[in-house]
């Protein structure tokens, strides 16, 4: 019998975006220019930025590369390059509420097949609240997507507190995607920002979190990390270590100790190695890992929950638990929410 999947780490974007570019008057937005069959090139500011596929935006296209790889679901969430952090509050939200006014429709044509997480402007936080309470409210999403750091701010900025407090009290589930890489011009060459910074981003944004408090003040919140949580599971020996020598600069906001937290988030299982996975799971707890692949981008996982399934060491019960229902219960849905 063929398990369900759900598939919480997938990209999607409308096939026609306005341009920002031109109407505003300034920054790095993004617009598609079509200029072959099934393919278009993202036009980021007036530069090519990369050339996608029509799985990048056509739900059609999507479900039958489902069907191909038995992916009962996919969680669709915008592209990083279309946070738009950066960009005047007013403009943020514009843009904002139209990629999650399209994700919300490709949920409605499709309820079965997909649920979406919304992109809210994290620049300010008046936007970001109204935002999310739509998001949540209106178009019935379970939760949003962020980056890892806003503006070069960490997380655990006191500046993002109203944000946490709001979610918890909606029940609003977070995906945390790595993005605007730490030291990302000084490794330009070998892909090095995508190999080498997206794990250290995760981690970053994890640690903050933790040490910063967040997890301890809004603790009903319900976190999930892209890439297997980055390097984080890979160095919380060193992060504790770190805590327990020197205090001093690692307790100042918080006095727990960080491998307490294990099992309090979630991240996803796109670590492209089964001894990394095992040791994730392992760390992490069976009921904090899902299934998660990137699609449609080359760094995914090209067919979803394969590793997930090769694992022998797995039982059963806790290869159900990874493919799907921890992606339930980090959405915070009923089981039969898809068969309905």
């Amino acid at each position: 019998m063929t398990l369900r999947k759900i598939d919480i780490h997938t990209h999607i974007m409308p096939e026609n975006i306005p341009n920002w570019f031109q109407k505003f008057g300034y920054g790095d937005f993004i617009r598609l220019e079509h200029h072959k069959p099934c393919c278009a090139k993202m036009i980021k500011g007036d530069k090519v930025f990369r050339e996608i596929e029509e799985n990048c935006w056509d739900p059609k296209a999507r479900m039958k590369e489902m069907d191909m790889t038995d992916v009962t679901v996919q969680v669709l969430s915008t592209i990083p390059v279309l946070f738009n952090y950066w960009a005047k509050p007013e403009h943020g939200i514009e843009t904002s509420r139209f990629f999650n006014d399209h994700i919300a429709q490709c949920v409605a044509d499709n309820p079965t097949r997909f649920a979406g997480l919304g992109t809210v402007p994290m620049q300010d936080m008046y936007f970001a609240i109204k935002e999310m309470e739509r998001c949540v409210t209106e178009l019935k999403m379970p939760g949003i997507e962020i980056g890892s750091n806003i503006n070069g701010k960490n997380l655990s900025d006191p500046f993002f507190d109203p944000f946490w407090k709001a979610a918890e009290e909606l029940g609003c589930c977070i995906f945390v995607h790595p993005w605007e890489m730490m030291g990302e011009n000084d490794m330009q060459k070998y892909w090095l920002p995508w190999l080498v910074g997206m794990p250290a981003e995760t981690a970053r944004a994890i640690a903050s979190m933790i040490f910063g408090g967040v997890f301890e003040r809004f603790p009903k919140l319900r976190v999930a990390f892209a890439h297997g949580g980055g390097s984080f599971p890979f160095t919380i020996g060193r992060i504790e270590h770190g805590f327990n020598v020197r205090p001093d600069l690692c307790a100042i906001d918080n006095a727990v100790n960080p491998r307490d937290y294990l099992g309090k988030f979630w991240i996803d299982a796109l670590v492209h190695d089964p001894k990394a996975l095992q040791y994730v799971v392992d760390v992490m707890g069976h009921d904090k890992v899902c299934m998660g692949s990137d699609y449609p981008f080359p760094l995914g996982e090209h067919h979803p929950g394969k590793l997930i399934e090769s694992m022998e060491s797995f039982t059963a019960s806790q290869t159900e638990q990874l493919l799907y229902k921890n992606a339930i219960d980090w959405m915070g849905l009923q089981e039969n929410h898809f068969t309905k």
